[in-house]
């Protein structure tokens, strides 16, 4: 069995002001091109396909295109589940009828496990399909009461989902979860405030591959076969050293996977520079791309009339500035830290004890996370 491993397209992103569409249309002809060329027998889409939950009709036009391409065009069977960017009743609508083309596409949990099966020449390979849901979702849906949090929730679905394959089956678990271990970046919106939301690995053992979305970076996790290829793109510019790409995997006989990683070339690069603002201007040249997405990080310290429009007018797309040898406010305000960098959590504790001159103490602490967590589960169901 031969298939392609994606996630994390966040169609319809904004990035510091710019929308991404162009770019993301771009990077997605290349995937066209590589299904075309590698002659996949199925495709799996793990997660966050959308950027939000109510996405901009340019990203629900794009995905169209690429689905119907890949279905009418390719014939190739499809399998896409919700991630937690995504609204799933509405990336689910319409499931029952698509999947008779090839389009399974898995929104809300149900009350019962649907695995999709594909047959190669050695059988069936089951495709297990673990959207995403929140603990109390899986509780209600599932009517398991212990599903008290992420890894509960999620060894929950597995054992149900298992309960409907054969023994000695080869099996493909696809999730959109935080695994234990897993490299972030800036741009992944939290599970869970209070660090329920990692899972282990362990809970994927009984698979020959697991399809992971939900972490921006490629890597393993665990094993070889428990793996993120990665997002469409750079989200942030704490992914700018990221290699952005899709695992072309395949199963034998046995269920061994050989997994090869294929790396995709951004029509606009994501990167960092650093240097001295009159060194970056007339060595302008020498820095790449004018045109990627840039951070600029200014090592100096006198003061410089206008640094981004000046910069600018040489890099068009210099979307952030950072000037961190000047004192800044929030060292003259007696702040440890950049509030830019800290979570909503840490500044929340950090204004508490500023006002009243002591700790958040447990109780309270837990309190902030439930909160928290409430607030972030209403923002999936809302427009960015």
């Amino acid at each position: 069995m031969r298939f392609l491993h994606t996630s994390d397209w966040h169609l319809g992103r904004i990035f510091h002001g710019v929308h991404l569409t162009e770019d993301q249309a771009y990077l997605l002809d290349q995937f066209l091109a590589l299904v075309r060329d590698s002659k996949p027998q199925a495709i799996v889409i793990a997660g966050d396909v959308y950027d939000r939950a109510v996405p901009p009709t340019e990203a629900v036009e794009l995905l169209n295109e690429v689905l119907s391409r890949l279905i009418l065009d390719y014939r190739i069977p499809v399998i896409v589940i919700a991630g937690n960017h995504d609204s799933p009743e509405r990336l689910g609508f319409g499931n029952k009828l698509l999947a008779r083309q090839g389009l399974h596409v898995f929104g809300p949990l149900t009350g019962k496990a649907s695995n999709v099966i594909l047959e190669d020449e050695y059988g069936p390979v089951y495709f297990v399909p673990l959207t995403y849901a929140e603990p109390s979702v899986v509780r209600e849906r599932l009517q398991e009461p212990e599903a008290l949090d992420h890894e509960h929730a999620l060894n929950i679905m597995v054992r149900h989902a298992l309960q409907q394959i054969p023994e000695a089956q080869r099996k493909v678990a696809i999730a959109h979860a935080f695994i234990s271990g897993g490299s972030v970046s800036e741009s992944e919106r939290p599970l869970s405030v209070g660090g329920s939301g990692a899972v282990s690995a362990e809970i994927f053992k009984p698979f020959n591959y697991t399809a992971l979305g939900h972490l921006h970076n490629s890597q393993k996790v665990g094993s070889d076969v428990i793996r993120y290829p990665g997002s469409l793109f750079k989200y942030s510019f704490s992914e700018a050293n990221q290699i952005k790409g899709i695992n072309l995997v395949e199963l034998n006989s046995q269920g061994q996977a050989r997994i090869e990683s294929i790396a995709m070339s951004p029509r606009r690069d994501v990167r960092i520079l650093e240097g001295y603002f009159k060194q970056i201007l007339e060595g302008a040249d020498s820095f790449g791309n004018r045109d990627d997405y840039l951070q600029i990080v200014l090592k100096d310290t006198d003061p410089i009339l206008d640094p981004i429009g000046q910069l600018r007018a040489v890099f068009p797309n210099v979307l952030a500035l950072e000037r961190p040898y000047i004192t800044n406010a929030s060292n003259l305000l007696g702040l440890d830290a950049d509030h830019r960098k800290l979570t909503e959590k840490e500044l929340f504790a950090s204004f508490f004890e500023q006002m009243t001159g002591q700790a958040l103490n447990t109780d309270q602490e837990n309190e902030l996370v439930k909160v928290l967590d409430e607030v972030f589960r209403d923002a999936r169901e809302v427009s960015a």
